[in-house]
């Protein structure tokens, strides 16, 4: 990958990635090949500690997870930034045919966290070897459970970010960003994913006979539309909000009305006033319709992860470490926040920060329509990680060395 000449004071960082490249690979083959699912990845942090070993680093663990927190010292007591890294996988087959696929059935790295660890221990690598040039303390944090487990908030809760930085960043890598490139944005990055189960309870009965039974079904059917409705009145078109039912289950036969149906679905939404709106106008939705059809109501809204907020003045200095390191074509200014969630959002908010992505897109695919992020076909551009790992390091320097106003 060609690289843009650099400022002297950059090109040191670039200069250990590159050389740390061969050692990501390999730690990040490894850990694709034997992948593990939710808060407890003993073999990912097992890999992750070996390849830390000898290190100045100080260790902070807690009960809920695996995960860990490894603390950098430099050799002045200043500002403390946070560098962070997801470990588990995803609960589905892999399917690319790569020669180092996952070997545990069921399991599978396709949201890229394998490489997050890689990037993060190469960068705990360069940063200890140059720790004279740290105004202040490096946190790494390796963290287990983003797939929908709060792994961060349970590192939280155990207090292994303690302190609290004065600044949090986090690279995550996709295939549909073109290789190499940077890209994020200040304020909503990913939005806050609340999970929905409803059952509704009728009456059983006989096919022929609807009238003897209170049938769920039409009121399930009801309750989509009224619910879509409703969000198109209720959330402002500009604070928006989503409402998907994705799965619905009734019955078991052509002749046989059920007792009961149940519905599945998310709202996701990208602040907290909108994702009130939403989760009231559901409640009010689900009271009245179940109601005029004689039908009773169970529903459960299931918090998720929420908004995932970067402050302004962390993305633009992340956004001028990447141009100083890379060049102008190396940062690209997202114009929109993406429906998705990240629980890296319990972080910020704690601390000030942001998230970027980091384009991975494979050789020779087109980065806008390879497979994407969670699919069984996901490959990337493994030379990629080499970027990553400097762009974590100078972030970490400069921000250490003058803050945000760098």
């Amino acid at each position: 990958m060609t690289k843009p000449a650099q400022p002297p004071a950059m090109q040191h960082w670039i200069d250990a990635a590159d050389a740390l490249l061969p050692d990501m690979i390999e730690l990040r083959r490894a850990i694709h090949a034997e992948p593990e699912i939710g808060l407890h990845n003993p073999m990912t942090t097992a890999k992750a500690k070996a390849a830390l070993a000898g290190l100045p680093l100080e260790y902070s663990e807690g009960p809920s997870t695996t995960g860990f927190v490894a603390t950098l010292r430099g050799p002045s007591n200043g500002r403390t930034v946070l560098l962070r890294g997801d470990m588990d996988a995803l609960p589905m087959d892999e399917d690319t045919g790569l020669d180092f696929s996952s070997t545990i059935n069921g399991a599978m790295h396709a949201c890229g966290h394998d490489t997050h660890v890689a990037m993060l221990v190469a960068a705990a690598r360069a940063l200890c070897a140059q720790r004279e040039r740290l105004a202040g303390t490096v946190q790494f944090m390796f963290q287990p459970g983003e797939e929908g487990w709060h792994g961060a908030r349970y590192m939280l809760d155990d207090g292994l970010i303690n302190p609290v930085p004065d600044a949090a960043y986090a690279l995550h890598i996709t295939p549909n960003v073109p290789s190499g490139v940077f890209a994020g944005k200040p304020g909503p990055l990913l939005a806050a994913a609340d999970r929905i189960e409803l059952t509704i309870k009728g009456k059983g009965g006989h096919a022929s006979q609807p009238h003897d039974a209170v049938d769920p079904i039409p009121v399930a059917c009801e309750m989509v539309t009224a619910l879509q409705a409703m969000m198109t009145r209720r959330v402002p078109a500009f604070d928006p909000a989503v409402l998907t039912i994705a799965h619905i289950k009734a019955g078991s036969t052509n002749n046989v009305i059920p007792e009961t149906a149940f519905i599945e679905g998310t709202i996701r939404s990208f602040s907290e006033k909108s994702r009130d709106i939403a989760r009231e106008g559901l409640k009010r939705v689900v009271e009245h319709v179940c109601a005029a059809h004689l039908c009773e109501a169970d529903l459960n809204i299931i918090p998720g992860f929420p908004v995932t907020l970067c402050d302004e003045r962390a993305v633009s200095l992340a956004r001028r470490t990447t141009k100083a390191l890379f060049g102008e074509e190396g940062w690209f200014e997202m114009p929109h926040p993406m429906m998705g969630a990240e629980d890296f959002s319990y972080v910020l908010q704690k601390a000030p920060g942001a998230m970027m992505f980091l384009g991975a897109s494979p050789e020779g695919g087109d980065w806008r329509t390879c497979c994407a992020l969670h699919s069984n076909r996901m490959v990337l551009d493994e030379r990629v990680m080499a970027r990553g790992a400097a762009l974590h390091c100078a972030i970490a320097e400069t921000f250490l060395a003058g803050g945000f106003e760098t």
